[in-house]
């Protein structure tokens, strides 16, 4: 192969390779999900998750997230892989959020997950879930974060 046909060689694989690498930054952000829900008031914003991430705790979230948050499981909207294409998710709008998006699961702060569960997202078909300990809440946080890990 001469140096010109090396070089058109070259040239094509990094055209498609940047094509491909362009595409593919654009899927991922197509999982973004604008939202207008306030911030969590002070310094619960940019709180970390107090519990160290073990396996129990991600089983009792999963647990709560499955079947134990009341009056609705996590699941029924946000889906069983955290896509927000539950059985109920059905003709919300805006569609409930997707935790398997990791593009904007990584700018939203354990203290903002930990509050919207907590109290709701008003103008969403998120409801708050005052009957959830602090613990539970932080166990829930804990689980929906390995979606997108």
């Amino acid at each position: 192969m001469n140096s010109f046909s090396r070089f058109i060689y070259l040239s094509a694989i990094v055209i498609v390779a940047f094509l491909f690498l362009t595409a593919h930054l654009a899927l991922a952000d197509d999982c973004v999900q604008k939202r207008m829900t306030p911030q969590a008031p002070g310094d619960l914003y940019k709180q970390t998750n107090p519990l160290e991430v073990t396996p129990e705790i991600i089983a009792a979230g999963e647990k709560l997230y499955i079947k134990g948050a009341k009056p609705l499981a996590c699941i029924q909207c946000h889906g069983a892989k955290g896509e927000g294409d539950g059985k109920m998710a059905k003709g919300m709008k805006p569609n409930p959020r997707n935790f398997a998006c990791k593009v904007m699961m990584q700018d939203i702060p354990d203290g903002q997950l930990f509050w919207v569960i907590k109290n709701g997202s008003k103008g969403t078909g998120m409801m708050g879930f005052k009957t959830l300990k602090d613990d539970q809440i932080w166990q829930v946080v804990s689980y929906i974060r390995q979606f997108s890990n």
